[in-house]
């Protein structure tokens, strides 16, 4: 009888099957009622009752081997076919195609780094503001047009806490917590309560620039304009600044450069006058110096925002801005080799 035993108790350890099938088979085999081990606990009755002991002890280790074998083949068949299930059989063999990166995306880096080797860091700020940071910091009087309900968002009827209309409420987030110098960029979304349409949304995004410190001066903002200017669009472009009104900076200028399609001779995109307005700018008025605590008689500096849906028109001829937030996938294809 124990000849028996151990003969079989080798034939489990080895035991091996490839697939459910063949397990299921060598279940019925050994541990069915008609199994081979039944046989043996049948034959049981047969031992000699000095042998019992001996007999039973290595019985019930044969058929507790066996079981145990059995739950180990059938563990490893249900892993394989865990993995099996996460494999889509219905993806197509050939790679995925990889995305690309958003117009504005590759816009705002690109105005990003042309700002980084001017020296500029980037500076972030929240998009629910309060009137302080986004208006009266800034200089705007108390009727001023742009605290209308037509132009900004205010949060639950409370006219102190408002979707900002510019990133310029970052600005004077850094100027109250740091002293100049500062030489920062502001990139982010801005909200203003306007029509939909070809030309306008009633989201956007900005880059304002600031550089605060001592002895700086329109010539050296007329220099980072002139240099942003033609590494942005072409060593060939052109600027002008033409006298504007902003309520933040004293004085005030809007730039245009020379038409990236016609060179400056004239055609329809610049309505043949051979310019492009692209940005407002100036240098920060001393008012705005004082309300972030810092003193206009020792520092000066200058300040100039531009829209990224702007440039990026400019940059690659986009006529409706609306295409840049509807997600139509032929559109955006067209910006996979400008990743």
């Amino acid at each position: 009888m124990l000849d028996k035993i151990n003969a079989l108790l080798q034939e489990v350890e080895q035991m091996k099957a490839a697939n459910a099938e063949e397990l299921e088979a060598l279940r019925i085999k050994y541990l069915s009622k008609k199994g081979e081990i039944a046989a043996l606990m049948n034959d049981f009755r047969n031992v000699a009752a000095d042998q019992k002991r001996e007999v039973g002890k290595h019985l019930n280790q044969l058929k507790e081997t066996t079981q145990n074998r059995i739950n180990e083949l059938k563990a490893s068949f249900e892993n394989v076919q865990t993995i099996n299930d996460d494999i889509d059989l219905t993806r197509t063999a050939y790679p995925i195609e990889l995305g690309t990166r958003h117009p504005l995306s590759l816009v705002k880096k690109e105005i990003c780094d042309i700002f980084g080797r001017l020296g500029f860091s980037i500076a972030e700020g929240p998009e629910i503001e309060d009137d302080w940071h986004v208006f009266s910091s800034l200089n705007f009087a108390e009727d001023h047009p742009a605290r209308d309900m037509q132009d900004t968002f205010f949060i639950q009827h409370n006219p102190d806490v408002l979707l900002r209309t510019h990133t310029s409420s970052v600005q004077t987030r850094v100027m109250e917590k740091q002293q100049p110098p500062i030489r920062i960029i502001c990139p982010g979304r801005v909200y203003r309560n306007e029509a939909i349409s070809y030309r306008a949304h009633c989201f956007f995004h900005q880059v304002e620039a600031l550089y605060v410190d001592k002895n700086v001066s329109f010539a050296d903002l007329k220099q980072a304009l002139l240099f942003f200017a033609k590494e942005m669009f072409s060593p060939e472009t052109k600027i002008r600044l033409r006298p504007s009104y902003f309520p933040f900076t004293e004085p005030s200028a809007e730039m245009d450069i020379s038409c990236n399609i016609c060179g400056g001779k004239g055609c329809p995109f610049c309505k043949g006058t051979g310019w492009v307005e692209i940005l407002g700018c100036g240098m920060v008025d001393p008012n705005v110096l004082e309300n972030c605590g810092i003193d206009s008689k020792v520092y000066s500096g200058y300040a100039l925002g531009m829209g990224i849906e702007r440039i990026t028109n400019l940059k690659y001829q986009v006529k409706d801005l609306r295409m840049f937030s509807e997600n139509d996938i032929r559109f955006l294809r067209q910006f996979e080799s400008a990743n």
